[in-house]
C-alpha cells in the first residue's frame, strides 16, 4: 500500500509538470504569430479549447466541490493564465472572422461556466455529488482540448504537409495523456482521470502519426520535384 501510495505521489509530481509543459508547448507557435505579425493558417480552436478545460478544472477543485485539490487549481490556473495570453496574441494578428469566433466561443464558454456552477451549487449538496458531475464535464472538457489539434488534419491532408500541425502540442498532449492515465490506476481507480487522459494519449498517437507521414511524405515529395527539374534541366 505504502509503495502504491510512493508511487501515485511521484507520478502525480511528473504529470503536473508534463501538464506545465503541454500549457506552454503552444509558445513556439505564438513567438512565431508575434513575430511575423499574422496567423498564417493556424487555428484558435486549441487556444479556446484549453481554456474552456482549464476554467473547468479550477472549479473542479474549489473546496466546495472537491476539497484538498489544490495542485489542480495551481496547475491549471497557470495553464488559464498562459492559454489566455496565447489567445491575446492570435487575437491580435489574425483575420476579423477569427476574431469574432474567438469572442463569440469565449462568451458561450463564460456562459456555460456560469451555468455549471449554479447547478452544482444548488441542485448537489455533498461533495461526492458535485465532484462526480463537475468531474463527467471535466473528462468532455480534456477530451475537446485533446483532440483540438486535429482541426487542422484537413488541410494536412489536402496540402499534404504538416507545417501548420502544432508537434509540441501533440507530443505533450500524448504524454501528459500516458502519465495521467497510469495514475489514475495506482492506489485506487479513478475513472475520470482514466477515461479523458486514456483518450487523450491515443488522440495524441494519432496526431504524431499523421504529422510523422506527411512530414516524411513533404521531404520525399520536395525531393522527386528536385529530381524531375534536375533532369528537365540536363
Amino acid at each position: 500500500m505504502y509503495g502504491q501510495s510512493l508511487a501515485r505521489f511521484i507520478i502525480g509530481i511528473v504529470g503536473n509538470v508534463i501538464s506545465l509543459l503541454l500549457f506552454l508547448s503552444p509558445a513556439p507557435t505564438c513567438l512565431r504569430i508575434w513575430r511575423n505579425r499574422t496567423t498564417e493558417e493556424f487555428h484558435p480552436y486549441l487556444f479556446l479549447a484549453s481554456v474552456l478545460n482549464c476554467m473547468f478544472w479550477v472549479f473542479y477543485g474549489l473546496p466546495v466541490v472537491h476539497p484538498d485539490s489544490i495542485l489542480v487549481i495551481s496547475i491549471n490556473s497557470a495553464g488559464l493564465i498562459l492559454e489566455l495570453i496565447y489567445l491575446i496574441i492570435f487575437f491580435c494578428y489574425t483575420t476579423n472572422g477569427n476574431r469574432a469566433i474567438i469572442f463569440g466561443i469565449l462568451i458561450v464558454e463564460l456562459i456555460l461556466l456560469g451555468i455549471v456552477a449554479v447547478i452544482t451549487l444548488l441542485c448537489f449538496h455533498s461533495h461526492a455529488s458535485r465532484s462526480m458531475f463537475v468531474g463527467i464535464i471535466c473528462v468532455v472538457c480534456g477530451i475537446i482540448m485533446y483532440a483540438s489539434p486535429l482541426s487542422v488534419i484537413g488541410q494536412v491532408i489536402k496540402s499534404q504537409d504538416a507545417e501548420f500541425m502544432p508537434f509540441w502540442v501533440c507530443l505533450a498532449g500524448f504524454s501528459n495523456g500516458i502519465v495521467w492515465f497510469i495514475y489514475a490506476f495506482l492506489k485506487s481507480f479513478d475513472p475520470y482521470i482514466a477515461v479523458g487522459n486514456g483518450l487523450g494519449a491515443a488522440f495524441g498517437l494519432f496526431q504524431l502519426s499523421v504529422y510523422a507521414y506527411y512530414t516524411y511524405m513533404g521531404k520525399r515529395s520536395v525531393s522527386v520535384e528536385s529530381e524531375v527539374k534536375h533532369c528537365e534541366i540536363v
